[in-house]
C-alpha cells in the first residue's frame, strides 16, 4: 500500500490516515508532498479530482478520505479491530468519529495544526465550545472506559486516530484541559506512532503562511 500524505507540521488529515497504518503497524510507502505547490496539485490529479491528501493506494484500490481510508483498513487489514468489538458501543465510537471528522469548525478554522510552533490565540465563542465539547468527550469516555486501557474506548481505535491531530492543535495554543483530558492528551502525544510523526514535522522547512495563526508564545 501507499499513502500519499502532505507536510508533517500542518496537515492534519494526513496524520489520520498516516497513523491508523503506523499506529496498527500495517506495511506501507509514505508519498509526501509539498503543500499547495503545483506538484502537490498535479500528482494528486491522478487519483482523485477532490486533490486532498491523504490518499490510500492498494493495487487497483483508491480511497482519498482520511476517515473512508480508516474504515478501508479496518475492513481489509484488521478484520474489525479498529472500532470497539460490542455493537453499541461500536455505534458511540462511529458516531464520535463522526463527529469529529464533519464537525468542530471553530477551532478547525482557528486554530490550525502547527506542530513545531508555540502560539497564543484569542478564541472565538465558537472555538470556545467546540474545546469544551471535546473536554467533556474525553473525560466522560476516559471515566467511562479508564480501567480497560488508556485509551478513549480502552482499546486504540479509529476514535483516538480522529482526534489526534487535536491533541497536536491543544499543544500549539497551550490550551488547558481538565485533568482526564489533559492525560488522555499526553497520553496520546506519546504513542511511539505520534512521537515519529513530530520528529519529521520538526525537520521540515517549508511555511504555509495560511497556518500559521496567532502570536509566538
Amino acid at each position: 500500500m501507499e499513502l500519499v500524505i502532505g507536510n508533517k507540521n500542518y496537515s492534519s488529515w494526513s496524520l489520520r490516515g498516516w497513523l491508523m497504518l503506523e499506529a496498527f503497524e500495517l506495511p506501507f510507502k509514505e508519498t509526501r508532498l509539498k503543500l499547495f505547490t503545483d506538484e502537490f496539485y498535479q500528482h494528486l490529479s491522478q487519483y482523485n479530482a477532490a486533490n486532498k491528501v491523504p490518499v490510500l493506494i492498494d493495487g487497483q484500490v483508491v480511497v482519498w478520505d482520511s476517515l473512508a481510508i480508516c474504515e478501508y483498513l479496518n475492513e481489509t487489514q484488521l478484520d474489525g479491530k479498529g472500532w470497539p468489538a460490542a455493537p453499541a458501543l461500536r455505534a458511540q465510537a462511529r458516531a464520535i468519529a463522526c463527529e469529529m471528522h464533519s464537525g468542530f469548525t471553530g477551532l478547525r478554522n482557528e486554530m490550525p495544526m502547527n506542530c513545531r510552533a508555540r502560539r497564543t490565540i484569542e478564541p472565538s465563542a465558537q472555538a470556545l465550545a467546540d474545546i469544551q465539547r471535546i473536554d467533556q468527550l474525553w473525560s466522560a469516555l476516559r471515566e467511562q472506559h479508564g480501567d480497560q486501557g488508556d485509551w478513549l474506548f480502552g482499546d486504540f481505535s479509529i476514535v483516538d486516530v480522529m482526534f489526534a491531530p487535536v491533541v497536536l492543535r491543544f499543544m500549539t495554543y497551550g490550551i488547558k484541559l481538565s485533568p482526564l483530558s489533559q492525560q488522555y492528551a499526553d497520553t496520546l502525544r506519546q504513542h511511539p506512532a505520534m512521537q515519529a510523526w513530530l520528529a519529521d514535522a520538526l525537520l521540515e522547512t517549508e511555511f504555509v503562511a495560511e497556518d500559521e495563526a496567532g502570536e509566538p508564545a
